[in-house]
């Protein structure tokens, strides 16, 4: 059996101390009463630090090699490991598992977790109503309820009778800090200057944000570079074109009215964030600060993992437990059965929609975003390893093949991380709208290094309806380097005790 304790500092804890004997023991018992053989088994103890995420106290993910029935890998994005003879030898230091069992000790502390873990073992959640099939994760439908909670946010917000932003921890976001726009507008300046100076300066000098939320940081942004301007006398806020980019038209609504003082130097874009060249392709190279700020926490991500010496890809598929199904069902005069059929035409046609095509369950919009909530709420995630043949047969984005992965998962012992898929995408897509003296900013919940992701937990948690997880910073490094960019971290510099980090990305000198 291999053991992978993550909490460490809670062992001590003065406020919430847990035990390794409590949190593993009932486990390990319960995995030998049912007859499971424990050297092909891995435990691993987590402290799930989202209240709201997609996890039961006690997961099981069978861990899998071989090929598996027709059908079973459809939209993996990669082919499975072909079927070994029993008798195969195995290579010289992989170790083969069967399964893992997940435990959050967070929530364990009262949870008997022996009977827990034997419920699951046995498999006693047959009434468990499935939502999809097993699929690598960025294609889960936990991002359709994402997407949609972005296209229908005034709704939701209706609904909880709060904002977005007060939703997160703390009720607020960084972005708005007035400290930060100046450090990034004198910097700005500086090279505005410099260019200037040898007659190198366009006429046009482009801003874009991407994810503006509600516009405060667009405002305080151009209220600070109209101020610094004005007593820098150079003139560069009349030439200033700010660009507010975000996935929500509401959003955007919003955002023009915070910052309706600068109308005439504002311009609003519906972008999604995974593809923002197929809305801004025009400004390549002209861009000189893409600001962004937890936006790449939100988009879609797979995980991979080494175990043992061997790479898997995390499936996962979504499903009801079945208690919280049966209240649903009951909830929308329907069976449990049906919820699938519902939550699919939520997804695909939004509470408004789904009032007039399924009356006879929700009679109203109103009614429908209460289904739209609970459902949200009950929402788990079943996991299972399924083995990749090669990293080169992986498709981490349209122009990123797995083989970038290579370095971080072989750097140590094992690991599982974020892919970020949709953070990589929208990266390298970014990057080449900058101009050769730009710069990308970013504010978000970055893994700075490999080792992040063996020592705690990063997602997927739910922030109010959309989804969190935190972004594999190594990977970003990587794939900018390699295309010609410096790319560093450093903690958010005007705020203390908080978990975002500064991304900076720029040409290489």
């Amino acid at each position: 059996m291999l053991v992978d304790f993550r909490p460490h500092a809670r062992l001590c804890s003065r406020t919430s101390p847990v035990t390794i004997d409590e949190s593993l023991g009932p486990v390990v018992g319960a995995l030998a009463e049912g007859g499971t053989d424990l050297s092909r088994v891995r435990v691993v103890c987590d402290w799930v630090q989202y209240k709201q995420n997609f996890r039961d106290v006690v997961e099981v993910r069978p861990i899998l090699r071989e090929t598996k029935q027709e059908g079973e890998h459809a939209d993996r994005g990669a082919r499975p490991v072909e079927a070994e003879e029993p008798d195969a030898p195995v290579p010289e230091g992989v170790r083969d598992d069967d399964l893992e069992v997940a435990v959050d000790v967070r929530r364990a502390s009262g949870v008997d977790l022996r009977e827990r873990t034997k419920d699951v073992l046995e498999a006693r959640t047959s009434q468990d109503v499935l939502l999809e099939d097993w699929g690598p994760t960025r294609q889960s439908c936990i991002w359709g309820f994402n997407a949609l909670y972005w296209t229908a946010l005034e709704q939701w917000e209706k609904a909880t009778g709060q904002t977005y932003e007060q939703a997160l921890p703390g009720g607020e976001t960084d972005a708005r800090n007035r400290g930060a726009a100046r450090d990034i507008i004198a910097e700005l300046f500086a090279v505005w200057d410099g260019l200037a100076d040898r007659g190198a300066l366009p006429p046009e000098l482009y801003v874009v944000e991407i994810g503006v939320g509600n516009g405060a940081q667009a405002r305080v942004f151009l209220d600070e570079l109209q101020e610094m301007d004005a007593a820098h006398g150079r003139g560069y806020y009349r030439r200033l074109h700010y660009l507010m980019c975000d996935y929500s038209q509401h959003v955007l609504d919003l955002a023009r009215e915070t910052v309706a003082d600068h109308a005439e130097h504002v311009s609003a874009f519906v972008v999604d964030a995974t593809k923002p060249r197929s809305v801004l392709a025009f400004l390549q190279f002209r861009v000189f600060l893409i600001y962004i700020s937890n936006v790449y926490d939100n988009l879609p991500t797979d995980e991979v993992a080494q175990l043992g010496g061997r790479t898997y890809l995390v499936e996962s598929r979504a499903y009801l437990p079945a208690d919280d199904a049966a209240e649903i069902a009951a909830s929308v005069n329907a069976r449990p059965d049906q919820l699938p059929g519902l939550v699919q035409t939520l997804l695909r046609l939004g509470p408004t929609l789904l009032a007039e095509a399924r009356p006879d369950h929700v009679a109203s919009p109103d009614a429908a975003v209460a289904f739209w909530r609970r459902v949200w709420s009950a929402v788990r995630l079943a996991e299972r390893y399924a083995g990749l043949a090669g990293l080169d047969t992986y498709e981490l984005s349209p122009t990123v093949n797995g083989e970038a992965l290579r370095p971080l998962l072989e750097s140590g012992a094992d690991v599982r991380m974020h892919v970020s898929n949709g953070a990589v995408a929208s990266f390298t897509e970014t990057i080449g709208l900058l101009h050769p003296f730009g710069k990308l900013v970013c504010h978000d919940l970055f893994a700075r290094d490999v080792g992040a992701y063996r020592s705690g937990f990063r997602g997927p948690g739910k922030y109010d309806g959309s989804v969190v997880n935190w972004v594999n910073g190594p990977l970003l490094a990587h794939i900018g380097r390699r295309r010609g960019f410096d790319v560093t971290y450093a903690p958010f510099a005007h705020r203390t005790g908080t978990n975002v980090v500064t991304m900076t990305a720029q040409v290489r000198d």
